[in-house]
């Protein structure tokens, strides 16, 4: 049975993490690794350690350890839940698992801006995690301004399958398809 990789992109409170904990319930023999989560523990209890410029080597280096061992020591299925709107750093990935054999998916996320200011407005979630930024309404803005060239969308000749988010209502038939390509590998 091939293991499956599933990556996906998007900006800030697009679903992304809602979307891979839902998965991860459903899809058997799956793990999400989500770097909002190391970002978390690198700031709860390593501070000292993160860059208070530049990239966040410390997270990339952590995130990479816990990839490597669920690639390697593991037969999970892997859920990358992170933004993975850099072309270059999402085909650098992508072909990471390519080489180790997963089916490669990608699920973007393509909310309206609206939406996700709607969404900033009302969320609940710690900021504990950002470091460049103070707000989430801040992330939306940087995200926005990116350098468009560096932000090139996935399209389908990047992994085998390619499935786009517009709405909450898409959500239930991209995991259905997700779970319906695992249990024909």
């Amino acid at each position: 049975m091939k293991r499956l990789l599933i990556m996906t992109v998007g900006k800030t409170h697009s679903g992304k993490s809602t979307f891979a904990k839902d998965l991860e319930t459903r899809l058997p023999n799956s793990i999400v690794v989500d770097q909002d989560n190391h970002a978390e523990i690198l700031q709860t209890y390593y501070p000292v350690l993160v860059p208070q410029e530049g990239p966040n080597t410390i997270k990339y280096a952590l995130t990479q350890t816990i990839v490597d061992y669920a690639v390697n020591e593991t037969n999970c299925h892997v859920i990358l839940c992170n933004s993975n709107r850099n072309h270059k750093g999402r085909m650098k990935l992508l072909d990471y698992y390519h080489e180790k054999e997963f089916v490669t998916i990608l699920v973007k996320f393509d909310i309206p801006n609206h939406i996700l200011e709607e969404r900033i407005r009302k969320s609940q979630r710690s900021t504990t995690i950002l470091r460049t930024a103070s707000s989430f309404q801040e992330v939306l803005t940087q995200q926005n301004e990116t350098r468009k060239d560096a932000l090139v969308a996935p399209s389908k000749n990047e992994a085998d399958y390619l499935f786009v988010i517009k709405n909450a209502d898409d959500i239930e038939s991209v995991v259905s398809k997700i779970i319906e390509i695992a249990q024909n590998q």
